[in-house]
């Protein structure tokens, strides 16, 4: 039986949780024994953290990152185990700090007045309270700076009633696997651990992870690369594509030579050429940068993108392709195995990371899961 939300939409959006939990597996074995935790901020990336979450667990993740206090409260309520750690990247807000406890969230601490706020709640709640430490170790983004953290080793009084789960930090270019920054953070992020035996790090990220064991520490956190995006530069990438994207063919029609197509007439037919009118645009997240840049699929067909991409609908050249094959309701792949999100990202300028979480909420929503397709 066809879905009927598939029957309605203009555009369905299939995602991989099988190929997903596989990839965090594979990411788990190149940690070479550190713990492989999960980021699901930003709805898992745009893939939704209510489907992800679950099925990472399932697969034996127990860590999970969040970047907002409202992200973790969500995420609380979805995953089965109410003791799988949640961990918020911007820590607590002031006055949020009690929201924590209630969902039993884990803050990373950034700066000497979110250690203090956090202390205090501690010392009101007469006990201690979980907690992550970030040092900035060349990001300038956020964590403890040096001088911070030289403060907060010279007062350890700043750290009683926080029980440290580790201490963290975040890789500015570790794609770049020769880039020499990536080893003055390693150099920092040591320095800082040695002011605090004993205490587990966490500094690779995604690409982190594939700079070798002396970058895992005791736990990797993982993003983009579990959701199909290449971690390292340059290489072939390992892991398996999480999503495909197709768009609704809503109306073909044939044009001369010399026909022009779409808003500035910004691209022109220089042969007679049959049109293709794809219902996803850039109110989809489809960006606007891949006018005329962009490409789609039919079975192993390539189609080009002509003209600007509209805020409801996009252009396509099936001239290529036998005319009985491609009629209104037919779907074209804009994101599939083959042309995978860095491909789409190169594209329209930019990054994998942005493809996905630009993926908007009228695309038909399904998730295969135990090798069957399941609606959203």
């Amino acid at each position: 039986m066809i879905d009927s939300n598939v029957t309605r939409a203009g555009a369905v959006l299939t995602i991989d949780l099988d190929a997903l939990c596989d990839n965090w597996r594979l990411l788990r074995r190149q940690a070479e024994g550190a713990e492989c935790a999960a980021v699901v901020k930003a709805d898992a990336y745009g893939l939704g953290a209510e489907r992800v979450a679950p099925a990472l667990y399932r697969a034996g993740c127990r860590s999970f990152f969040v970047a907002h206090l409202t992200e973790g409260i969500h995420l609380r309520a979805v995953l089965p185990d109410q003791t799988a750690m949640i961990y918020v990247l911007h820590g607590p807000h002031p006055g949020s700090e009690r929201d924590f406890v209630r969902s039993r969230l884990v803050p990373v601490l950034n700066s000497l007045p979110q250690v203090k706020a956090w202390q205090t709640l501690a010392q009101w709640e007469d006990g201690v309270l979980p907690a992550v430490l970030q040092v900035d170790t060349g990001m300038a983004r956020l964590g403890l700076s040096e001088d911070e953290f030289a403060s907060l080793i010279a007062h350890p009084a700043l750290l009683e009633g926080l029980a440290l789960q580790f201490v963290m930090s975040h890789l500015v270019s570790a794609e770049a696997q020769h880039d020499p920054v990536n080893r003055r953070q390693l150099a920092r992020f040591e320095a800082a651990l040695a002011q605090l035996p004993g205490m587990r790090g966490s500094l690779a990220n995604s690409s982190g992870i594939f700079l070798g064991g002396e970058y895992h520490f005791g736990l990797v956190r993982p993003g983009a690369a579990l959701y199909g995006v290449a971690p390292v530069a340059g290489q072939a990438n390992p892991m398996r594509p999480v999503i495909r994207l197709q768009g609704k063919v809503l109306q073909t029609r044939r044009v001369d030579a010399g026909t022009a197509v779409g808003y500035g007439h910004s691209w022109m037919a220089c042969r007679p050429s049959r049109l293709a009118t794809v219902a996803v645009g850039y109110a989809d997240g489809y960006l606007r940068s891949l006018s005329n840049r962009g490409l789609a699929r039919y079975e192993d067909v390539p189609l080009p993108l002509v003209g600007k991409v509209s805020m409801d609908t996009i252009i396509v050249d099936v001239t290529d392709v036998p005319e009985a094959r491609i009629v209104e309701g037919a779907f074209v792949d804009l994101a599939d195995p083959i042309n995978g999100v860095d491909a789409v990202a190169e594209r329209a300028g930019t990054i994998g990371y942005e493809i996905l979480t630009s993926l908007g909420r009228r695309y038909a929503r399904q998730y295969i899961e135990g090798g069957r397709i399941q609606p959203d």
